[in-house]
């Protein structure tokens, strides 16, 4: 299938009208909906926003973010269904669609943490005893690991094992708020 300038232009024209791209592809016969896709990326044309949401619902969660704290909080989904009216080819469709809405959820961190002090240990100093939490960043010169004693069969110091491995419960209680 050759993609002749008339067949482009058409494509670009439905595109612009918002059809999708197996739409398209049966409109213009002869050609898959991947080679509809591909085409599209190739003439670099603008994207669409997604069924599931659009960018002004990420803006507004965007802004509900708190910028003060020095934590990025926890978010845990909630799916609500909004009725959007869309055009497709001469029609107008309504449709139910999804939306995740973003929700705060917060969790009570323990006030009794005791920081380790970082031996700063260089990757050749490490051991098979020794805290291999790196710290920094990789790039810099002073990067380093934490070099705390490590238990038995485990890879980081007591702290830093807390940070790396969560419960499982946990997790999925805040994501099911």
């Amino acid at each position: 299938m050759n993609w002749t300038d008339e067949r482009v232009e058409r494509l670009k024209r439905l595109w612009a009208e918002g059809l999708s791209a197996s739409q398209i592809a049966a409109q213009l016969g002869g050609v898959s909906r991947n080679a509809v896709i591909g085409k599209v990326h190739r003439l670099c044309l603008p994207g669409r926003a997604k069924a599931g949401g659009s960018t002004s619902a990420s803006r507004v969660a965007a802004k509900q973010r708190p910028t003060s704290a020095p934590r990025a909080p926890n978010y845990a989904s909630r799916v609500t269904t909004h009725t959007v009216t869309r055009a497709a080819g001469a029609t107008m469709i309504k449709e139910e669609i999804e939306v995740d809405g973003l929700e705060e959820v917060q969790i009570a961190r323990p006030s009794n943490v005791v920081v380790p002090i970082a031996k700063k240990l260089l990757l050749t100093d490490l051991t098979e005893r020794t805290c291999k939490w790196p710290v920094g960043d990789p790039m810099k010169d002073d990067f380093h690991f934490c070099g705390c004693d490590s238990p038995d069969a485990s890879p980081y110091c007591a702290y830093h094992a807390k940070m790396a491995y969560q419960p499982v419960g946990e997790r999925r209680k805040a994501a099911a708020r």
